[in-house]
């Protein structure tokens, strides 16, 4: 494997060469017409080690991220000095504890969560599996990518490639993830429930979340699709605390908005406090919310932290602490003052990152040696954590983006396994990895997703 990354640039080298030339029409941008999401015009290699253990650690992670979820001690002291500084944290974090204040009426608790690595190739070219984060709110793209490997089979047919194309495994996430819904409603225990997709006011995503809705459809379970807006006008609770929308029970409520600042104002605050006090399962509750800010992943890197969530789990352990990369709490201390000037010192190994999901807001190279100068002396600072940025070896692919020229491109890849798990009470009723995604963006972008415009649907090609 000491020549892994130079092969996986091989082989998308020979696939890009094989490939066809296509005109590329110039097309008006138009907000309210459907655009496909860009995509890779061919596969693209992934090491088979790697790619199966990043499967191998899911059941791990989804274990993990349960426990995180039910430890209020670990949540509190862990968030502790962020919550200080970032309103967003803390205004998740007080509805968490009124919540368990009041009592939690929820006994079905259902996670689906993406956790993202790239491959990091050591100073003797061997990869290795290392995590970026982990999603723990609206991972999205299972339905987008449960497509893909059929176009990129085709393409490699079309190119004379047919052996190849039958190398391309299957992929389904959507109905991994909906299996997971359709269990915990099930374990919710009304047939006449529906599932409630909580949605954003403008849907750019809908067929991606369309895929994993039509599983649902299709096993007689009725879904609607509602805005924090309309669960402030129309949402109620009954005295068992049981969940309405227009009159209709709620049994699973899956946020596909709800993780960045900019989808709350004052009325989405008060909704989101309605729904979490329901007996409805949440997906994710407000804790699995928690349990996927960056400090939370920070401090799961510190010695002993594992051990003490997972006890008698060595082995699952083990697997998940090979996956991490280098994590550095920049909380106000000696400790916290030290990282801040190595970083300062050397910023294009390390990577910002805040309190954010949703891509775009990690900081890299001089962008990140000026926010840590400014802040370094302020608690500010303890908003954010310090991660080594991983270096993978580029490839060559092409890049299709609506209203953007084809053009062969360096390219970085990253690798997400989705996983779902349903606990019942303290009874885990449901483990597994639900498929995979991966998402090929040109080296020039530093951060940024599929839904940014910057990475592409891709499809592994083992080798």
């Amino acid at each position: 494997m000491a020549a892994g990354c130079e092969l996986r640039r091989e082989t998308c080298s020979a696939f890009a060469r094989k490939s066809i030339s296509v005109q590329h029409n110039k097309i008006y941008p138009n907000k309210s017409v459907v655009n496909y999401a860009p995509f890779t015009l061919l596969p693209s290699a992934v090491p088979s080690v790697l790619f199966e253990q990043a499967y191998a650690v899911q059941q791990d992670f989804n274990l993990l991220v349960d426990a995180i979820s039910q430890n209020k001690e670990f949540l509190e002291d862990t968030l502790a000095s962020t919550v200080k500084v970032d309103d967003f944290t803390a205004q998740l974090f007080r509805i968490h504890v009124q919540v368990l204040e009041e009592g939690l009426a929820q006994s079905v608790f259902l996670g689906i969560n993406r956790s993202d690595y790239m491959f990091d190739c050591g100073v003797d070219g061997t990869p290795a599996l290392k995590q970026i984060e982990i999603n723990t709110i609206a991972a999205s793209f299972g339905g987008l990518t449960s497509r893909t490997a059929a176009v990129h089979g085709q393409v490699l047919k079309m190119l004379g490639k047919s052996k190849e194309a039958s190398r391309l495994l299957p992929n389904n996430p959507s109905k991994g993830l909906a299996l997971g819904i359709a269990k915990a409603w099930e374990l919710y225990g009304s047939q006449s429930a529906v599932v409630m997709f909580l949605v954003e006011e403008v849907q750019r995503n809908i067929f991606d979340q369309r895929c994993v809705e039509n599983e649902l459809w299709n096993r007689n379970i009725r879904v609607i699709r509602k805005r924090f807006r309309d669960v402030f006008e129309k949402g109620s609770l009954d005295d068992a605390k049981r969940l309405y929308m227009d009159g209709q029970e709620v049994a699973v409520v899956y946020y596909r908005e709800g993780y960045v600042p900019k989808n709350y104002d004052q009325q989405n605050w008060e909704a989101r406090l309605l729904l979490e006090r329901s007996r409805a399962v949440k997906c994710p509750d407000i804790a699995t919310q928690l349990a996927g800010t960056k400090k939370v992943q920070q401090e799961l890197s510190r010695p002993g932290t594992l051990e003490r969530l997972l006890p008698g789990r060595a082995e699952a352990v083990t697997r998940i602490r090979a996956t991490f990369a280098g994590l550095y709490s920049l909380d106000v201390g000696e400790e916290g003052d030290k990282i801040a000037a190595m970083a300062i010192a050397d910023p294009d190994q390390f990577v910002l990152k805040p309190q954010r999901e949703g891509g775009g807001n990690n900081l890299y190279g001089e962008e990140l040696r000026q926010v840590l100068e400014k802040i370094r002396d302020s608690p500010e600072r303890t908003s954010y954590i310090l991660m080594d940025k991983i270096k993978p070896q580029p490839t060559i692919n092409y890049l299709l983006r609506a209203h953007s020229p084809l053009q062969v491109s360096e390219c970085i890849s990253e690798l997400g396994i989705f996983g779902v798990y349903v606990r019942q009470g303290k009874e885990m009723v449901m483990n597994k990895a639900a498929g995979h995604l991966l998402r090929t963006k040109a080296i020039e972008h530093a951060d940024g997703g599929v839904a940014a415009g910057v990475a592409g649907l891709d499809t592994p090609y083992l080798v």
